[in-house]
Parts: C-alpha cells; sequence; structure tokens
C-alpha cells in the first residue's frame, strides 16, 4: 500500500508550523516558530501582531519542514490546514498558503479543524491507539469532553460555559505576578505550595459535564485583594497550588465521569493544558480506580503544532474528504462542524 504523504500547516494562534507527516502517525518533520517572547510584554498574545509575524514566518518555516523531510512539495499526496477555530487573521495567513501551494502542485486542500488536530497528536504518539474514546481537550482557548466515536465522528459531551483552562491559568497567572504563558508559570510555582492552603471553589453542574472557570478567577483576584488589603503577604507558591488543585479537581473529576458513564476504558487528553505535570498525575491516580487507561502526547505536542494538523488530515484525505479553493477561516468554528 502506498504511503501518504501530508504536509500539514498551523497558525490559529501564535505558533507558525509547518509539518510532514506520513500515513497520519509518522513524524518526518514538524517545524515550530513559536511567538512567546514576542507578546510575554503584552501579557498575552496581540492578534494583529501574531497575524504580522505569521506573514514573515510562514514559507521558510514550510521550506523547513519539506527540507527537513528530505522531499519536495510535490512529493506531498495532499496539503492540510486549520480553518478554525483560531485568530481570524492568523488562520487566514496559513491558509493561503495553503491554497496557494496546493493550487501550484495540482493536490488536494484539506482544512482541518484545531480540536480535532489536538486530538491527533495522540494517534503519532501511540500509534496502536484507536477510536472510541473519551478525550478531555484542555488549552487557552478550548476546553472540551469529547465521545471520539471513529476518525471523523466526536460528540461534545462537556465543554466550559465561559472561561477555557488554559486562558484562567493565564489570567491568575497575570493576578499573582508570574507572567505570561501563565500554565506553565504556574505549574512550576505549585511545586513549592502547599495545595491545600486556600480553599478555592470547584464548580460541577447536576447532571452536566460542563466547566466553569470564572468563578475561580474571580476568587483568587478576590483573596489577593483582601490579603494586601489586611496589610499580609502573599504566598504566590500556595496561591498557585490551591488555584491549581480547584481547576484539575474538576477536569478530572468531569474526565472520568464522562468515560463511565460510556463505558470507555481509554482516556485520551490534548492541548497545551496536557502538558502540567499535576493533571497528568492526578488524572492517572483517578482513572487507575476505574480501571481507565490515560494517554497524553509528549510536551511537544500538547501545544499548537502542525504534526497533529498533518495527522487529522490524513483521516480526512483517505476518506476522500476535500476542500475547494473557496475554503474561508471560521473562526467560531464548533467541533463537530464540517
Amino acid at each position: 500500500m502506498k504511503d501518504i504523504l501530508i504536509l500539514g500547516i498551523e497558525t490559529s494562534c501564535d505558533e507558525t508550523s509547518a509539518a510532514v507527516v506520513r500515513n497520519g502517525r509518522e513524524i518526518l518533520s514538524n517545524i515550530i516558530s513559536t511567538q512567546i517572547d514576542i507578546h510575554k510584554k503584552y501579557g498575552g498574545v496581540v492578534p494583529e501582531i501574531a497575524s504580522r509575524k505569521h506573514v514573515e514566518l510562514i514559507l521558510p518555516v514550510i521550506d523547513n519542514a519539506l527540507s527537513e523531510a528530505g522531499l519536495e512539495l510535490h512529493d506531498m499526496d495532499a496539503i492540510g490546514v486549520t480553518y478554525g477555530p483560531g485568530l481570524v487573521g492568523a488562520l487566514l495567513v496559513g491558509l493561503c498558503a495553503a491554497k496557494a501551494l496546493a493550487y501550484t502542485v495540482g493536490k488536494p486542500l484539506i482544512g482541518v479543524h484545531h480540536i480535532e488536530g489536538h486530538i491527533a497528536a495522540n494517534y503519532i504518539e501511540f500509534p496502536g491507539l484507536e477510536p472510541p474514546f473519551i478525550c478531555l481537550v484542555v488549552s487557552g482557548g478550548h476546553s472540551h469532553i469529547v465521545h471520539v466515536k471513529n476518525y471523523r465522528e466526536f460528540e461534545i459531551l462537556g465543554q466550559t460555559r465561559d472561561d477555557a483552562a488554559g486562558e484562567a491559568f493565564d489570567k491568575v497567572a497575570r493576578i499573582i505576578g508570574l507572567g505570561y504563558p501563565g500554565g506553565p508559570a504556574i505549574d512550576r510555582a505549585a511545586k513549592n505550595g502547599n495545595k491545600n492552603a486556600i480553599n478555592f471553589p470547584r464548580v460541577f453542574f447536576n447532571d452536566s459535564l460542563d466547566f466553569s472557570f470564572s468563578g475561580i478567577k474571580t476568587a483568587v483576584l478576590n483573596y489577593v485583594n483582601t490579603t494586601i488589603q489586611k496589610g499580609n503577604n502573599i504566598c504566590v507558591e500556595d496561591v498557585a497550588a490551591s488555584f491549581q488543585a480547584a481547576v484539575v479537581d474538576v477536569l478530572v473529576q468531569n474526565a472520568v465521569e464522562a468515560a463511565r458513564r460510556s463505558n470507555s476504558d481509554k482516556v485520551v487528553v490534548a492541548g497545551g493544558v496536557a502538558a502540567n505535570s499535576f493533571l497528568r498525575a492526578k488524572l492517572n491516580e483517578e482513572s487507575q480506580k476505574y480501571g481507565i487507561k490515560v494517554f497524553y502526547p509528549r510536551l511537544g505536542l500538547c501545544t499548537d503544532n502542525a504534526a497533529m494538523v498533518a495527522s487529522a488530515a490524513y483521516y480526512e484525505y483517505i476518506e476522500g474528504k476535500f476542500a475547494e479553493m473557496n475554503l474561508n477561516a471560521i473562526p467560531g468554528l464548533r467541533l463537530g462542524e464540517r
């Protein structure tokens, strides 16, 4: 059977990435140019700056991906690109590049949903992994519990009603002076803190697996302001550990409950927050109680990257699901919409 080579392109936020993946599972190259240092001074991603940087980087990054794989553009069987959700300007840069390349060499164009890409990162990490399974998608912009029924069919079992988990990490990190990006900073600080020092709220809904993280963000802000007004010192490490524990408790309990309701023995974790060490430890601990196996991609595949896009595009390719050249960026694209 002929190997299928997919060039993946990802520009949904502040990473410019291109990758070549063979048969949806084997990375031949995965080039990522991050803008973290550029946006750090603003405390978060500035969309216009991100878009302009993508314009500068997109072609060199694609050239590097092909060069590292030892292949030419005409060797590709298709071009896969993220078209939503994400920042509209950033998405358009990658989408325009992908269209131009696909048209130039007469190869199929495949539009990829960003969250489906995060889920597909686990197919690269675990070549034997196959649906169905439960996936906990946690990133700066998304918090979903998804029943992955097959490679192209997804059912949302729970999602955030306000802030995404990663968004809450970033906001709380700013409140306690840890800077951007907040997720890794809080993870590091929490290792030296007491997770039981402050009882931050955990929000659960009756008969629903949805999340809500805006309340805990407000609780942290109130705690910090009250402590300062009383003239007391704030232990940043204790705040970080207590906040992290509260968020992780909700994520883990809902994910395990989703697996139990669905009679699934597999929970897969995806997205930037999947790199959080406490989340990994807690989910492993709770899942073992019910005989559930947990899967995490390596840290480099948790954050935005084009290898995950190419993997997701492969499963579209083998079904013959190609996009037209009028494919547009959809910043608010919902999972399951095509």
